[in-house]
Parts: structure tokens; C-alpha cells; sequence
């Protein structure tokens, strides 16, 4: 075993940055301030308030006020619905548990259909009833209910407000000026994109970046959010901030149909590939105008009847290097932007709207089975550590129902109350029971809260465990006032706490969440239909709504390690989106001639044809695909523009289903 993490520069209080050491200083102060403010008001539990506090920890301000602010909300509510159905409920012990159930249910449903801080309200919402309302199973006056709702809800506020203001006197970084960066970041990153796309040899790892670079970008329009309630000036600007992320994101669309032309055109001229290589350069010059690409341009772009595969080729190029540009303007806009000064982009949707209803679904059931089963046990053998064990039953169904991997994340949970038994044990009679003043407890409190902190930031594979250790720590050393020192006592709610997580673990073994299979296919599902909405002589959908809730199911799967259930939902997800772009270009398309148009709308026809909710008919893929290149290849040899533009965008049409005959899994064909 190597001890060199004993080595001086290797510890954590000599590893750790100033930022870092700011963060940890100011999260474990505002713990400490917290269960100091609870324990002065001589609240029943002080230990929530410190709990509170450690939850809202985050590292920026933005992230850390939309956290508080869904924190008070849920408690808020939470508390009403605990009072609401214990107050009618608790006389019948099998009408509380369902009633509880189908509340809890209910809350993991809404937090599954929604993100950000309205998830996050519902789920505290869920799992503060139950904090109130299962300890509440063994009062004999029904005022005591108003009491304990009162002192859990002052608890959370107490902590909520210890952490607001260490975060003033101890700020973080701006958010801002992180999402500034990040754009600034994310635009050049594009470009680096765009080279490893569109060039002669093809990357092996193509998919795999376009996968990672859609992420990106999601996860930048989370920064968007933080710096949206921190900063008057964002909050202001939003629209523009929401604008920019959107066309990043149609960048990338258009760079996936750009690449598919180039395999589809192994013959493409090699003058083209360095006017591709120019354009990139002359795009990462900050002072880059549209006349200089134009000319870059204007070199490989054949006349009106030329080769239409280039034409094609070319405009969609232009058209790269147009929302490139507009989008660089819009941040240079944003960053010299006056205080009151509000801009005005054109509207888009915001991004990641959508929801998997399903699976949902399932996750409310899930968590009222566990209740259900948590309580019957608790019912038939009377056990007065049970509450305790259906709070930790109903917060890790509720918390964990929408985690990328849920089984994993309640089994680390239940890791972490299993060494938080024997950490809590030491320090309540080892320590705590030779302290009489609450200041002495903090002395010996506050270094190894700063020390899990630092653990937490330099160890970052192991970061969700230090995590639930400091956040859990508050309910198991559970400082009381007056205190307890019952061995018994201490013991049974530790095994009842487990048990809870265990409970929970059982559940989701039990009703398991969908396989990545079933994910991808029902996010495929999805894309397919809105995409025959797409085709629609109305669509509900407008261009922008579609590809918003697109970019949504494609990250989907981000963390999932089945390879191909990834692959395909990105391949549907291209296709689908390169199509759709095609299909609305084709929409407002107009000739004079009737033949034309009569080809124009066989497009659609086709398109119907070959994709269903279901899945691609591959019986008549290949078909369509065979007259998409003779049609092409009739209409180039016409001299007329129409006829040479409408090619172009058939070969279009053709390069993009092509990529779906390659190797159809059957689950996505009939």
C-alpha cells in the first residue's frame, strides 16, 4: 500500500487552491453558523438547520440562490401537504400510508418531468412531508403536528439563510463572468469541431464528439441559468444568452449534414477542401466580416448551373459560415452591452423543455411501492425507529429516481450511512458526551467538516461520497437540545436508517428503471414523431421547437455505458435533424414549373413512406433511396437553376437517409 498522499504537498489542506479552501471555509461556516442559530432558537432538531445549510452549498452564487430558492418553496409546500394529509390521515394508519404514498408518487412524478428548480422543488416538496409527517405517526395531540411542521420548515430557513450570508462575505466566482467564457470557449470549440468533420480522412471518433459537443452545450445553458439569477445584467439579456446556445447548437446540425455530403462525394475536388481550411482560418479572427468569406467562397462556387452537388455543398458551407459569424456578433454584443441596455435577438424556444413521461411514470410507482412496503413493515411490527426509516426510504426514492444510474446511487448511499454509524458513534461518545458548551462541539466540528470539504474538491472520483458524508452527518451525530446519550436509542435509529436505504435499494431492484435500450428506443419514438409532424402541410412544431426538444433526447443517454443504444439514438437524432432542415428548406422552395413542384412534393410523399413512429420500412429505404439519385441525376443534366437547386437538395435528402441503412438494428425497422 503506498503512503505517499502522507506526503507533505499531498494533503489536502496543502493541495487545496484559494478557491477551494474559500468554498470549503465558507460552506463549513455556514454549517456551523447554522446549527448555532438553531440550537439559540431551541428548535427540537437543530441538526436539520446545519443539514439545510450543506445542501444549498454551491459553488457559485447563481446556482446557490435557485437552490435556496427551490429549497424554501418545497419545504413550504412540503410542510403544507404533510399537515394537510397527517391532520386527516393519522387516526387511520392504512389511509395515512396510501394517502402519503400517492402524495410522494406524485411529487417524484412532477420532479421527473421537469428540471432545474421546479424539479428540485417537488423533490423537497416530497421528502420534507415526509420528514415531518412520519414523525408525527406517534403524537397524542394533533396541535404537536402544527409544532414539528413549524420547527422543520424554521430549520430549513435557518440554514438556507447561514449559507446565503457566508456567501456574501465569502463570494465566489462571478457567473457571469464563467458563462462568458464558457461562450467564448464553446464558439471556438466549434470550429475545432467543424476541422475534425470536414476534412479528406474520415475520424473514428466522429460520433463521439458530436455526442460530447452537444453536451457541452447543454451543460452551458445550465451556467446560463445560475448567471440568470445572480446578475440583473443576464437576467435582462436571457433572450440573447438563450439565442446564442440555440444556434450553437444548430451549428453542429449543419456541420453533421455538411459531413455526411463529403462521404456521400468521395470525388469532391481537392481545391474545396482548402477553401474549407481558409474559411476556418479567417472565422478565428476576431475582426472576420462576410465579404472576406464571401471571396473565399465565390471561388469554389460553380454558376447556378453547374455541378449541383457542389452547389449544394457550398450553400450549405455559406450557410455555416453565416450563423457562425451572427453568432460571434451576438456575444461581441453581449459583452460591450450597456447595463440597461436590452437586446433583441429573434425568438427561439428555450432549450430542454422535454420530458420522458414513461419512465416518469415508473419512477412514481416505484416510490409507491417502497412507501407502501416501508410502511406495511413498519405497521405490523410496531417498530419506533420505523418513521426514521421510511424519511431515508421516501428521500432516496424521491432524490435518486431521476439519477442516471439510481440503483448505483442508492447503493453509495447506503455505503455512506453505513460509515457515518461508525463516525457517528465516536464522535457522540467519544467526544460529544466529555462537552457540556455547544462552541467546544464546534471547535472539534468545524476541522473535520473543512477536511471532507477539501476531500470532496480534490477527490473528484470519490466527490459524491464526501458529499453525502457531510450532508448526512448532521442527522446522524444528531445534536439535540437537551441531548441523549441512550446506547439503545442511538443504535436502533442507525439500523433504522440503513434499513430505510435498504427499503429503497429494494425497490428499485424490484421495479427496475428502463434499460438503456428501452430509453434509446423510446427517445427515437419521439424524434420519429415529431418529425412526422414536421411533415405536416401545418406543422405544430416550428423548426426551432423541433430541434429544441431533438438536442434534448439526443443527451439523453450522455452517461450511459451502452454503446450502441447511444450510437443510435445519435444516428436517429442526425438524420432526423439533417432531414427536417432539408424538408423546411423544401417548404419554401418555389418554381414556376409544375413538374417541379410535382418532384418537390414526392419528397414528402417518400418521406412518409420509409419513416413511421415505429421505425424505417427498410424494405423501401433502399428503393427511395435509388429514385432520390435518379431524380438527382435528371435534374442536373437541365441547364435551369430550379432544376439544379431542387438536385441538390434530393442529393441532400439522399446522403442523409443513407446513413439509416447501415445496419438497421430491428427494433428500429420493420
Amino acid at each position: 500500500m503506498s503512503l505517499q498522499w502522507l506526503a507533505w504537498e499531498n494533503l489536502p489542506w496543502v493541495r487545496a487552491s484559494q478557491p477551494q479552501w474559500r468554498y470549503a471555509l465558507r460552506n463549513t461556516l455556514a454549517m456551523c453558523l447554522a446549527l448555532s442559530f438553531a440550537y439559540s432558537l431551541d428548535l427540537d432538531e437543530p441538526y436539520w438547520a446545519m443539514t439545510s445549510a450543506a445542501v444549498v452549498s454551491f459553488p457559485t452564487i447563481g446556482g446557490a440562490i435557485s437552490k435556496s430558492l427551490g429549497r424554501i418553496i418545497g419545504s413550504l409546500v412540503g410542510a403544507a401537504a404533510a399537515v394537510l394529509i397527517a391532520g386527516y390521515t393519522l387516526n387511520d394508519p392504512w389511509l395515512f400510508t396510501f394517502a402519503f404514498a400517492s402524495w410522494l408518487a406524485f411529487c417524484t412524478w412532477i420532479a421527473n418531468l421537469h428540471q432545474n428548480n421546479v424539479a428540485y422543488a417537488f423533490s423537497l416538496a416530497g421528502y420534507t412531508a415526509a420528514l415531518i409527517a412520519f414523525s408525527t405517526v406517534n403524537i397524542t395531540d394533533i396541535n404537536q403536528l402544527w409544532d414539528i411542521a413549524q420547527a422543520r420548515v424554521c430549520e430549513a430557513i435557518t440554514g438556507i439563510l447561514c449559507a446565503g450570508f457566508m456567501m456574501m462575505l465569502l463570494p465566489s466566482t462571478s457567473d457571469g463572468d464563467a458563462l462568458m467564457k464558457t461562450l467564448h470557449q464553446m464558439h471556438a470549440r466549434l470550429l475545432e469541431h467543424a476541422r475534425l468533420l470536414l476534412n479528406k480522412e474520415t475520424a473514428d471518433n466522429a460520433h463521439t464528439a458530436h455526442e460530447t459537443m452537444i453536451g457541452e452545450i447543454l451543460t452551458t445553458n445550465l451556467l446560463r441559468i445560475q448567471a440568470y439569477w445572480s446578475h440583473y445584467r443576464y437576467r435582462r439579456q436571457n433572450s440573447v444568452l438563450n439565442y446564442v446556445l440555440h444556434q450553437q447548437l444548430r451549428l453542429t446540425g449543419i456541420l453533421s449534414g455538411l459531413r455526411r455530403m463529403l462521404l456521400n462525394w468521395p470525388e469532391a475536388p481537392d481545391e474545396l477542401y482548402r477553401v474549407i481550411d481558409a474559411l476556418f482560418s479567417a472565422l478565428e479572427q476576431p475582426n472576420c466580416h462576410k465579404y472576406q468569406l464571401a471571396k473565399l467562397l465565390s471561388t469554389v462556387t460553380p454558376t447556378a448551373s453547374g455541378n449541383y452537388r457542389q452547389l449544394a455543398f457550398v450553400n450549405r458551407l455559406r450557410y455555416f459560415c453565416w450563423v457562425y459569424v451572427d453568432v460571434q456578433r451576438w456575444i461581441r454584443l453581449l459583452d460591450n452591452a450597456e447595463h440597461e441596455q436590452r437586446l433583441h435577438p429573434p425568438k427561439v424556444p428555450a432549450l430542454a423543455l422535454e420530458s420522458d413521461r414513461a419512465e416518469a411514470l415508473l419512477s412514481a410507482g416505484r416510490t409507491f411501492f417502497a412507501i407502501v412496503l416501508g410502511s406495511s413493515f413498519q405497521i405490523y411490527t410496531q417498530w419506533d425507529q420505523g418513521p426514521a426509516a421510511l424519511t431515508l426510504t421516501a428521500i432516496a426514492c424521491v432524490l435518486y429516481s431521476s439519477a442516471p444510474s439510481p440503483s448505483a446511487s442508492v447503493t453509495l448511499l447506503l455505503k455512506t450511512l453505513l460509515i457515518l454509524c461508525v463516525i457517528s458513534f465516536v464522535m457522540k461518545f467519544g467526544i460529544m458526551i466529555q462537552i457540556t458548551q455547544l462552541w467546544q462541539f464546534l471547535i472539534v466540528l468545524f476541522p473535520i467538516i473543512i477536511t471532507l470539504q477539501l476531500f470532496k474538491l480534490l477527490l473528484p472520483k470519490r466527490a459524491p461520497l464526501w458529499g453525502q458524508i457531510v450532508v448526512f452527518m448532521g442527522s446522524f451525530i444528531s445534536v439535540s437540545n437537551p441531548p441523549t446519550w441512550d446506547y439503545g436509542s442511538v443504535l436502533n435509529g442507525d439500523i433504522a436508517k440503513v434499513c430505510g436505504v435498504i427499503f429503497a435499494w429494494l425497490a428499485f431492484v424490484l421495479i427496475r428503471p428502463s434499460s438503456d435500450d428501452r430509453k434509446s428506443l423510446r427517445h427515437i419514438r419521439a424524434l420519429r414523431r415529431g418529425f412526422l409532424d414536421q411533415l405536416r402541410s401545418r406543422p405544430r412544431s416550428s423548426q426551432n421547437n423541433y430541434e429544441s426538444s431533438l438536442y434534448y433526447h439526443i443527451n439523453q443517454l450522455k452517461s450511459s455505458q451502452n454503446h450502441q443504444a447511444k450510437l443510435w439514438l445519435l444516428r436517429w437524432g442526425v438524420v432526423l435533424q439533417n432531414s427536417a432542415h432539408i424538408v423546411w428548406e423544401l417548404r419554401s422552395w418555389q418554381s414556376g414549373s409544375e413538374q417541379l413542384m410535382g418532384k418537390r412534393d414526392r419528397c414528402f410523399e417518400i418521406l412518409h413512406t420509409i419513416i413511421s413512429e415505429r421505425g424505417v420500412l427498410t424494405s423501401q429505404l433502399n428503393a427511395v433511396l435509388r429514385e432520390l439519385a435518379e431524380q438527382s441525376n435528371d435534374l442536373s443534366h437541365s441547364q435551369q437553376p430550379d432544376s439544379i437547386r431542387l438536385a441538390g437538395l434530393l442529393w441532400r435528402l439522399h446522403c442523409s437517409l443513407a446513413q439509416l441503412g447501415h445496419s438497421v438494428p430491428p427494433t428500429h425497422s420493420k
